[in-house]
């Protein structure tokens, strides 16, 4: 009783999402996305790193080794793996039309308007190190672009990219980071998953840039 206190409202709304993918058609799943599966589980690359769902358990992990080792996904990770796989639509398809994350017309109120901040954060990080950066998008596989400083198209999943545009500061403006999405996007998942999924890809992206550079990348 004492450990389930310690259990954070996170990991239980985690938890509580297993127990729901499980109900769902995990042949459907991969009819739809073109998933590899072996007998126990499902597997999908998601923001550079590879996952898997359990089958039976529906817990979502991530390994860098072809999970010789693995970890277990955190909320964020799991819930937008989950998100996409059990309540994307039945038709979801790409438009191939490019839209700025903030334009989304869905966006009305609360943490959802504050999108200007994030990405204002997120550029004064990178300020500095485009070329860490750069060399950041490419270790996940991105595809260069001509946009600002620093333009690839990443791949949140195999089926949905996203394009990320930095500009350093200069005398005049501060830097600025733009993500651009398709504009089906939410046909995949809902807009608050979609900050989840942009969050992680981030924090992708800032990790692999302390790898490369972790004085300049403090």
């Amino acid at each position: 009783m004492i450990a389930e206190n310690k259990i954070s409202n996170y990991e239980k709304m985690k938890r509580n999402m297993a127990a729901v993918f499980l109900q769902y058609d995990q042949e459907k799943m991969i009819r739809k996305f073109l998933l590899e599966y072996a007998q126990k589980y499902l597997f999908i690359p998601f923001a550079g790193r590879q996952y898997r769902i359990n089958r039976f358990t529906g817990v979502v992990s991530w390994s860098n080794d072809s999970f010789q080792t693995e970890k277990e996904a955190d909320y964020n990770e799991a819930m937008t793996i989950y998100d996409v796989l059990c309540y994307s639509k039945e038709n979801c398809h790409l438009a191939h039309e490019w839209v700025n994350v903030g334009s989304l017309s869905t966006i009305q109120s609360g943490a959802l308007a504050k999108t200007g901040n994030f990405f204002q954060n997120a550029g004064e990080y990178f300020d500095g190190k485009a070329d860490v950066l750069a060399h950041a998008c490419e270790a996940l596989r991105g595809r260069k672009i001509k946009r600002g400083d620093v333009a690839y198209e990443l791949e949140l999943f195999p089926f949905l990219p996203i394009f990320l545009c930095f500009w350093e500061a200069d005398e005049d403006f501060p830097a600025s980071l733009q993500i651009l999405i398709d504009k089906n996007i939410l046909d995949y998942m809902h807009y608050e998953t979609l900050m989840f999924a942009i969050t992680h890809m981030l924090n992708q992206l800032k990790s692999k840039c302390e790898e490369l550079c972790p004085v300049k990348a403090e």
